[in-house]
């Protein structure tokens, strides 16, 4: 009964949702949440070398509040798990959440009690980024992947539902250090 029947079959809601999505991808701002050596590389792509301000990301936010990407760099520990789920629920919507390196994606070698195998125990994750420690390339090529899924994600009530499915698949996953493959 309104504007989107006289129009063709998603002629008007797909071009907003374009024209969202590049404004989105354009200017997201991520908080700084460097845990470990993962986090030198993270300040490398702010210099004048790699240039993260090309990316509308020049701004690291030292507030969550005014963050809506959340770059985990570096192994978390058990004492902090606490603080970067606080530090993600203090977030406003959308927020994305990248784990830069071994340590935040799987535990990396730090295969004991006190270390998270995997920070998507805590926070649904988006760009799993491997390396010991990865380059400042690669940080830049998640962020570029992160901006396609950015910009494809649709609007309204279909992504709060998407984004509620994912956490509570990822917090409800096994953990790694209970999972039994191969070589256990």
């Amino acid at each position: 009964m309104g504007l989107e029947e006289k129009l063709p079959a998603g002629f008007l809601l797909s071009t907003v949702e374009g024209l969202a999505g590049y404004m989105r991808k354009a200017s997201i701002w991520p908080a700084t949440f460097g845990l470990a050596c993962c986090a030198i590389e993270m300040m490398a792509v702010g210099t004048p070398d790699y240039d993260i301000a090309r990316f509308g990301m020049e701004r690291f936010s030292a507030t969550p509040r005014q963050a809506d990407l959340m770059i985990v760099a570096g192994r978390v520990s058990q004492k902090m798990a606490p603080v970067v789920r606080q530090v993600y629920d203090q977030m406003p919507n959308p927020k994305w959440v990248i784990a830069m390196g071994v340590c935040a994606s799987s535990g990396g070698m730090f295969n004991n009690y006190a270390i998270v195998q995997g920070v998507d125990h805590i926070v649904p994750v988006d760009i799993y980024l491997p390396g010991c420690p990865p380059r400042p390339q690669m940080l830049l090529n998640a962020i570029i992947e992160l901006h396609h899924q950015i910009e494809t994600s649709p609007l309204g009530v279909n992504r709060v539902e998407a984004a509620k499915a994912a956490e509570v698949a990822a917090l409800s996953a096994t953990p790694t250090h209970q999972m039994k493959g191969l070589l256990a």
